[in-house]
């Protein structure tokens, strides 16, 4: 009979771990499989592959064993389950067996979608797992990971990580990992840049944040540099985009409201509201339309609309660097 209740505790009958970022699918197995150990060291886990678990053999996995041992069994890609593999794991969701803990990994999506609902309707406990495409959603992970190290780290601290670091999540985690083990104290940006320059002076932010304070020359530099190392041509045209309109967005907010009310009015941390501020000095409404004009120009050359991306880049950063100085 179907489980119509849920549990947070990893030792739930059926954990899915539903996503496509593979460092949390990792986390969320591992998760489950020490919370196993802990209560049983000598825990048998299987790890299977879609085409390793063939119709029969969760069966023969998930047998009752004459010593009552405790198993983790894994089954990773699950949307790509065989239909008759897909009958032998719905069939056992009616009748899971105690001491054996079932975890699937889906990437979420169509595919599959019916085991995804048939896992949900038994009551599993659900993980989820996303791909984080988004600088934001980078930024947030950062901070969750500097919290669970028990470690405190600035804002300023973890945007320049996640500008130094990109967008790989095991990069990140590993750099939080090594901060927060190498350093005492509090984590700020000056240390950040001390174990990453190079890298931390090689982004589209900084890029960004030359350009619209009018440095013309040092962002160009900056930018060459970026693009030697390796970094996405998106990226940089994405910060500068993200630099132009923090300022439009700030420069059309009441004149005098404080840091704390314009950060929730604008969707901004307070410590970056107070940064704009600086930068959007010499800059007009029409030197923001034109920055965003020639950044829009930019983005659309180097997603493959143009000959030269690289030169349509420094055409943006001096564009941006002019409006800033336009007033």
């Amino acid at each position: 009979m179907a489980r119509n209740s849920t549990t947070d505790s990893p030792l739930a009958p059926l954990t899915i771990a539903v996503g496509q970022e593979d460092l949390l699918l990792d986390r969320a197995v591992r998760e489950v499989v020490e919370a196993a150990r802990a209560a049983d060291a000598d825990t048998d886990v299987r790890d299977l592959t879609p085409d390793a678990l063939q119709p029969g053999t969760l069966a023969e996995l998930t047998s009752p064993s004459l010593f009552a041992e405790r198993k983790v069994v894994v089954v990773r890609n699950a949307q790509d389950l065989s239909a008759d593999t897909v009958k032998d794991v719905k069939a056992y969701l009616d009748a899971p067996v105690e001491e054996i803990t079932l975890v699937l990994l889906h990437a979420g999506g169509a595919k599959g979608k019916g085991l995804l609902d048939a896992a949900r309707k038994a009551g599993a406990r659900e993980v989820a797992c996303p791909k984080m495409t988004k600088p934001a959603d980078r930024l947030a992970f950062v901070r969750q990971e500097f919290r669970t190290l028990g470690r405190s780290a600035t804002p300023e601290a973890c945007q320049a990580l996640v500008d130094a670091i990109g967008s790989d999540l095991r990069e990140l985690a590993s750099a939080c990992a090594q901060l927060a083990a190498d350093v005492e104290g509090a984590i700020d940006a000056a240390v950040v840049a001390r174990y990453y320059t190079g890298r931390a002076e090689a982004t589209g932010f900084e890029v960004a944040d030359l350009a619209v304070t009018g440095r013309a020359a040092e962002a160009l530099e900056r930018l060459r540099w970026a693009i030697a190392v390796g970094q996405p041509l998106p990226g940089i045209t994405f910060a500068l985009a993200s630099g132009v309109r923090a300022i439009g967005k700030l420069a059309s907010a009441p004149r005098g409201a404080r840091s704390g009310d314009l950060a929730r009015e604008l969707g901004m941390p307070p410590w970056k509201i107070d940064r704009v501020r600086q930068q959007m000095r010499g800059w007009s409404a029409d030197g923001v339309s034109a920055a965003l004009r020639a950044v829009a120009d930019a983005d659309a050359a180097v997603k493959g609309g143009g000959a030269d991306p690289a030169y349509a880049l420094e055409k943006a950063v001096v564009a941006v660097a002019r409006a800033a100085r336009a007033r």
